[in-house]
């Protein structure tokens, strides 16, 4: 067994399906941890995943968080300290309505499997990033 152990500031990062950066952190064989920054006002593009579950923690910034499952949908204010769920299959958008990035931590299960995984949407808002 080894442990896996790396400091976000050495995390590669990467652009995200959804337009935002993330750096990419610790895996384990049953979830992921990544953490996403969406720039001061941008907006993410809304997608889905196909068979993960995300669990997000709001580390900086405020913004919203759109949601939709099936017939049902919500809009959500975000920021620093504040978590959310969603399920496999919920389409979500998000977006910064703040002069610093919007950051979360997220974890995702079973970790995430790679770019397929991420299928775009309409969604509320008109995305920048």
């Amino acid at each position: 067994m080894t442990f896996a152990v790396v400091h976000v500031d050495d995390a590669p990062e990467v652009p995200a399906p959804d337009g935002s950066a993330v750096r990419v952190l610790v895996r384990m064989p049953s979830a992921s941890m990544a953490r996403f920054s969406l720039p001061p006002f941008a907006v993410s593009r809304a997608m889905t995943h196909r068979t993960v579950a995300e669990l997000w923690y709001f580390l900086a910034g405020s913004g919203r968080m759109w949601l939709r499952a099936g017939d049902r949908q919500t809009t959500i204010n975000v920021a620093a300290g504040m978590s959310v769920a969603i399920p496999v299959g919920t389409a979500f958008q998000f977006r910064s309505d703040s002069a610093e990035p919007l950051q979360a931590i997220g974890v995702t299960t079973p970790p995430w499997p790679g770019e397929d995984e991420a299928v775009p949407v309409a969604g509320p808002w008109s995305a920048t990033a």
